[in-house]
């Protein structure tokens, strides 16, 4: 069964940086589209990034400028750059596969970002 691991979240500063990470076995990224997503408490999990099997990225919004979504095809791992965090963006952050109806892979234990004002 095809595990999703995220890591790299942790305590920032507003107006900090970090790099989130998603590895998998079982499931070639490159093969797949993938997404960033992000579920604030009492919020419903949404899309932040995505980066297609082409290479092609798009972002929501909020973040664009700010976030980076890659794939290091090589180590078969997904990350997220995200810098200028800002407090609203708390929030667990999961990587998942995606089509065009949304993700379709059991979720990971996504990894917990939390950022102080």
């Amino acid at each position: 069964q095809v595990q999703l691991v995220e890591s790299g979240g942790g305590l920032v500063q507003a107006g900090g940086s970090l790099r989130l990470s998603c590895s998998a076995s079982g499931i070639i990224f490159s093969f797949n589209d993938m997404g960033w997503y992000r579920q604030a408490p009492g919020e419903q999990r949404v899309l932040v990034a995505r980066i297609r099997r082409s290479g092609s990225t798009n972002y929501a919004d909020s973040v664009k400028g700010r976030f980076t979504i890659s794939r290091d095809n090589a180590k078969n791992t997904i990350y997220l750059q995200m810098n200028s965090l800002k407090p609203e963006e708390t929030a667990v952050y999961y990587c998942n596969a995606d089509d065009s109806l949304g993700p379709y892979m059991n979720w990971g234990q996504g990894t917990q970002v939390t950022v102080s004002s």
